[in-house]
């Protein structure tokens, strides 16, 4: 029987997860049940761009229990190869000692751009096995990459690992939070995407500065007329940690992008997680 991400042993993955989130929070939030709700039928959706955009969405929650867990159950189930590198890119970016196990797993991924992508994260978390990979893929031991991967495919191996000096800037700025990641799958899928437009790239440029007219420049571009701007107000945003901001992302639960709603649910989430950490 074909495994799909919205029955079975999935669904009852994506239900704890946001049994636990609600479970952390002090009073009933019905935004972010809504915003819950939004996540988990994106990352069960048939289509696999839906699911790419929610699991680089969910990099802004944090690397909660269930977070981890769920990101565990997509990466051992999706059938689709970037779906699974984001994954791993989000794994990564948590810093949580409890993902190494996972990505270990990982290492022996039937695409091997999976399990390249699964030695630099163990690679950065000190674990000697990411490195033994590594030099195994350099002595030309190991497999980097899949003969058949299309072009898409292709393009989203070569942003995990070769990431641009923009990439890399905006994953620096950001302020680290205990339990929560730093955005950078987030980031990735804003930068790594054909349509996205060099404003965007702007925006996570200036995420870190702190003056007025920087943030109310940033506040504004929530409304920007183009999608790839917008997503990066709200991961910008997201990453200030500054939960009174939260409801700021409503109205773009109903965007018309995936990229937009999908982040605005997540970033929401993470300011209220935020709030009574």
């Amino acid at each position: 029987m074909k495994i799909r991400l919205g029955t079975g042993m999935t669904g009852l993955a994506v239900f704890i997860l946001c049994t636990a989130i609600c479970s952390a929070q002090q009073a009933p939030d019905p935004t972010a049940e809504r915003a819950r709700n939004m996540l988990l039928q994106a990352v069960a959706d048939k289509n696999p761009d839906t699911r790419l955009q929610a699991v680089f969405a969910v990099s802004l929650v944090g690397a909660h229990e269930k977070v981890i867990s769920q990101l565990a159950t997509i990466l051992a189930q999706d059938k689709d190869v970037p779906v699974r590198l984001a994954v791993v890119s989000c794994l990564g970016d948590f810093k949580d000692p409890t993902v190494i196990p996972i990505l270990q797993k990982a290492l022996k991924d039937p695409a091997p751009e999976v399990g390249f992508a699964s030695a630099k994260a163990l690679f950065h978390l000190n674990q000697p096995i990411g490195k033994e990979v590594l030099l195994a893929i350099l002595s030309g031991e190991t497999k980097a990459s899949s003969s058949f991967l299309t072009s898409q495919k292709r393009n989203a191996f070569r942003m995990i690992h070769t990431p641009s000096k923009l990439f890399m800037t905006a994953a620096t700025v950001a302020v680290p939070v205990p339990g929560f990641g730093l955005g950078v799958a987030s980031a990735q899928g804003i930068l790594s995407d054909p349509g996205a437009s060099a404003r965007a790239s702007v925006v996570l440029l200036l995420q870190g500065q702190k003056d007025a007219a920087t943030r109310n420049a940033i506040q504004a571009a929530l409304s920007d007329t183009d999608w790839s701007v917008r997503a990066a107000a709200v991961h910008a945003i997201a990453m200030w940690n500054d939960p009174s901001l939260k409801q700021k992302f409503v109205p773009l639960f109903d965007d018309k992008k995936d990229a937009v709603r999908f982040r605005a649910a997540a970033g929401y989430l993470r300011l209220t997680l935020i709030a009574n950490h």
